[in-house]
């Protein structure tokens, strides 16, 4: 792909994100999410690859009956209120079609089941942005429509979220599958506080992105799509694994990492809001994402490959860390110290 295709598609995925978050009418948001899944599919499927073609297929599948049902709950509640203003989503039927849709679009459990199929078929730069930047839009319908929003609804989907996401990912031996069912947890920990806390799914996804950032440049830098080529970049790049090893324990979600922040202010939050048992379910469903965060981070370097690999050996490259790497990491670790100020703008 050439580097103007990739400017033109990145100023496309740019605009799209900036019509939906900032609009106020639900056909414009309806624009930057069309935007949006249009400017990522030649991102997945560049590769030409068959798997990649399958992953953009699926991709543009789930988000075209995604948006067709966004626009469908806004006509219904357009219909019955006579309103296209996005705050002002009140009829019943309507919030229900929307928190499906919205959650299809985000891969939130029960509709989660094409996330890890797109991300396992594109390249880890795009999975990059498929994590991440692609969240942004629906999270902000998510974060304005909150308040119309069923909570029970939102809180039994959240709980699924966790279960699934860290149920299912246990067995995976895919970097990339790993990564994307552990996106699908850290969205149900954003989606059981957003109707009470806005703002701090707002920040949960801020510092998810932070860290996921770390980690999917970690491995694009060591070409690392597999748990038995992670093995062996311990002597290719032994600092840069030591940097994996703790922002995945930061994702996790272990003191004193920055990933500690956001679920120790949403239980606390849960806790005032009278839902302690939600807030314990929760964080014993998060332990078993630990499980899989501590075997990458065992699999990056603790274990060293034995002398009679199948695989290729690496070779030992002086190869300087982008300076985006270096700082990514240090915001992944060490905010927990700033949790005062980040809990009072939250």
């Amino acid at each position: 792909m050439t580097p103007q295709a990739k400017l033109i598609f990145a100023m496309s995925l740019l605009l799209g994100t900036t019509i939906t978050i900032s609009s106020n009418h639900w056909i414009m948001a309806w624009a930057g999410l069309e935007i949006n899944t249009l400017a990522i599919l030649p991102l997945i499927s560049k590769s030409h690859h068959p798997r990649a073609i399958e992953a953009a297929t699926k991709y543009f599948l789930t988000q075209a009956a995604a948006s067709t049902l966004v626009l469908f709950s806004s006509m219904t509640n357009a219909w019955y209120t006579g309103q296209w203003d996005i705050t002002q989503l009140t009829h019943p039927t309507s919030c229900l079609i929307l928190t499906s849709a919205i959650a299809m679009k985000l891969g939130l459990a029960p509709f989660h089941f094409w996330f890890p199929e797109v991300l396992q078929g594109s390249p880890l730069t795009t999975g990059l942005l498929l994590s991440t930047i692609m969240k942004l839009p629906p999270l902000t319908l998510l974060l304005m429509t909150s308040h119309s929003l069923n909570p029970t609804l939102l809180t039994c989907m959240a709980i699924l979220s966790a279960a699934l996401g860290g149920w299912m990912g246990l067995n995976q031996t895919q970097t990339r599958k790993i990564l994307a069912f552990s996106s699908i947890s850290h969205l149900g920990w954003m989606a059981i506080i957003i109707s009470y806390s806005p703002k701090l799914t707002l920040l949960n996804f801020y510092l998810y992105t932070l860290m996921t950032m770390t980690v999917f440049l970690v491995l694009n830098t060591n070409k690392v799509l597999k748990l038995s080529t992670l093995m062996t970049t311990w002597t290719k790049n032994p600092s840069l694994n030591a940097m994996l090893f703790l922002t995945l324990l930061s994702l996790a979600g272990l003191p004193p990492l920055t990933g500690f922040l956001p679920k120790w202010l949403i239980i606390q939050e849960l806790t005032k809001q009278s839902m302690a048992t939600m807030a314990t379910v929760i964080s014993l469903l998060s332990l078993l994402g630990l499980y899989f965060y501590l075997r990458l981070a065992y699999c990056a370097t603790i274990t060293l490959p034995p002398h009679t690999t199948n695989h290729m050996k690496q070779w030992h490259t002086h190869k300087s860390t982008n300076i985006s790497i270096a700082i990514l990491t240090i915001a992944s670790t060490t905010l927990l110290p700033l949790s005062p100020m980040l809990s009072s703008i939250a």
